[in-house]
């Protein structure tokens, strides 16, 4: 997982290092991210297709791809933190997490423009690069950062957006929307984030955010309770605390 993230994330340097070259080229924006999305999410396939020959994918571009091995399956989002990317702005990410019988057991968050690499498997702690992490300390929410996602245009969602974010902002020490749901995680991880929280994400932005919070000693929690916070998309993340606190303050205004 650790080689094919760090592979698709040398494509993704060689594409961002063309960014400032977009307006004078017949390529369109779109296009070029899109290219960039689905050359780096080929090398992510190519790699861990000879790895695991058996496993089955769900990728953000190519969909669901079956397996032999129906127990195992690789969830990859190749380019998180598009817009970011297109912008010109290096904080972006490959995002690889392997499901096993339907729970998540590894994760790989690759943070290309600082080198990062964010990595866990289930009982053997989470790191970045070769130091352990541990979600922050925190125990009072005015002393905290949270982070978290903003619809976007043509999405649905924002006045309810507007809503959580008046319940949370005047009681902690800040907000931040950084603009990529893998990286907030592994933040959380790093207890460079106390808490976060975001509505209708996919699977691949989370899946392996989901194990770094984990095995840094954080909490993941389903905003609606008794579902699937990979099958909703509606996450809090956090140390207890932080937990806690957006429990509190989120699920009394869903849609």
């Amino acid at each position: 997982m650790i080689a094919a993230a760090r592979k698709a994330g040398r494509s993704l340097t060689r594409d961002f290092g063309e960014i400032e070259h977009l307006q004078v080229s017949k390529k369109g924006p779109a296009d070029f991210v899109s290219n960039a999305d689905h050359k780096a999410e080929q090398i992510v396939f190519d790699e861990l297709s000879k790895a695991r020959p058996g496993y089955g994918f769900l990728m953000e571009e190519r969909g669901v791809v079956e397996g032999s091995d129906k127990s195992h399956r690789w969830i990859v989002d190749p380019l998180d933190g598009t817009l970011n990317f297109l912008h010109g702005q290096p904080h972006f990410a490959v995002s690889i997490g392997l499901e096993r019988e339907g729970e998540m057991v590894a994760g790989v968050v690759y943070d290309v423009g600082k080198d990062e690499l964010f990595h866990a498997e289930k009982g053997r702690g989470c790191f970045v690069n070769d130091r352990r992490l541990r979600v922050s300390g925190r125990r009072h929410f005015h002393d905290m950062v949270i982070g978290t996602g903003t619809p976007f245009f043509g999405k649905s969602g924002h006045a309810q957006f507007l809503k959580e974010l008046h319940q949370v902002m005047p009681h902690c020490a800040g907000i931040r929307r950084n603009g990529s749901a893998a990286l907030d995680l592994a933040w959380v991880a790093a207890g460079r984030f106390d808490g976060f929280w975001e509505r209708n994400l996919k699977p691949w932005d989370i899946a392996a955010g989901i194990v770094l919070v984990r095995e840094a000693g954080g909490h993941i929690t389903a905003i609606e309770e008794d579902t699937n916070v990979l099958e909703t998309g509606n996450i809090i993340a956090g140390n207890e605390y932080a937990r806690d606190e957006l429990i509190e303050r989120i699920p009394s205004l869903q849609a």
